[in-house]
């Protein structure tokens, strides 16, 4: 353990299994306290089952005492996110990080989904993700105001979301959205310090070992999946909710083993390649610097279209 994210406190959801127990373990090992919130629930929404955000409490807790506490309840529901964020100042005092890593998906094509299973999927998804955002970053910023270095956020999205993909339009159209709430909320805060970034995350997760593929391209995709370990990611994570990356906001990266993309919509504009072994920020210091004048700028809507349209 290092105490590189010493005394910050993060809620990672979805952080009971997949890569959001892998980020959720690394930040505890960097000295960080970490609030669990996942619901158990099955990769589609349902059943679910408190037992499993227990059990990683348990572990992680018996690793290094007091680091982590569970929070079970849907994040979509109404003030369950405000539950959240004080669940974590109550036992630790504030709120530093939010990694919106959890989500489900259905594996259909449009003309086969029903209304229900896309609210489903954008509440858990999208409104979630916001919900939670909403609740933590009035309290991040105050934090700020009184002197406590400024927190960062991470939402998990996909490839998929700028890419496409097959049978999965109420997921990629949600992680879409949340590619664009990132966007959006990196611009709100900027002027606080409290950076806001997109890891689109390629691992080992039960999307992909319960992925049942439909052509040969699908089933190379799963087996090369099936060999990536969600550290990598987890280490990416980590870096960006420490001060290395304090000016790093608003980007949506990509990771895949040791590579590590910079994406420019609508694909990787730059890729670098990190060095085999454990988490290491002073490296990964480096490697952010090598792309930093890749970095998309921060720029609004208007002020890209400011000009007079071709008629």
């Amino acid at each position: 353990m290092t105490d590189i994210l010493d005394k910050r406190v993060a809620i990672v959801t979805g952080g009971a299994r997949g890569i959001g127990l892998a980020i959720a373990q690394t930040l505890v090992m960097e000295g960080a306290r970490v609030v669990i919130a996942d619901t158990g629930c099955d990769i589609d929404g349902g059943p679910q089952d408190s037992v499993v955000a227990d059990a990683v409490v348990e572990r992680l807790n018996a690793k290094a005492p007091g680091s982590a506490i569970a929070f079970k309840e849907n994040l979509a529901k109404p003030d369950a996110a405000e539950a959240c964020v004080a669940l974590a100042r109550a036992n630790w005092g504030a709120i530093d990080i939010v990694v919106n890593n959890a989500a489900i998906q259905i594996e259909a094509p449009i003309t086969d989904t029903r209304r229900e299973q896309y609210e489903n999927v954008f509440a858990n998804n999208l409104i979630a993700p916001y919900a939670l955002l909403a609740a933590a970053t009035p309290h991040m910023r105050e934090q700020v105001k009184r002197g406590r270095i400024p927190g960062s956020i991470v939402n998990l999205v996909a490839a998929s979301a700028f890419i496409g993909n097959t049978h999965q339009s109420a997921f990629v159209a949600s992680k879409a959205g949340l590619l664009g709430l990132t966007r959006a909320v990196a611009m709100d805060l900027s002027a606080t310090g409290i950076n806001c970034n997109a890891v689109a995350p390629f691992a080992t997760t039960r999307v992909t070992q319960q992925f049942e593929p439909r052509t040969e391209a699908q089933r190379q995709y799963q087996a090369h999946a099936l060999k990536v370990p969600a550290s990598y990611v987890a280490n990416l994570v980590a870096y960006l909710c420490t001060s290395y990356a304090a000016r790093v906001t608003g980007q949506t990266f990509g990771v895949r083993a040791r590579e590590v993309f910079l994406y420019h919509p609508p694909g990787p504009q730059l890729t670098v390649y990190t060095e085999p072994g454990g988490f290491d920020p002073e490296a990964y210091a480096q490697y952010m610097q090598a792309m930093r004048g890749q970095y998309a700028d921060l720029r609004t809507e208007y002020e890209v279209f400011n000009i007079d349209p071709l008629l």
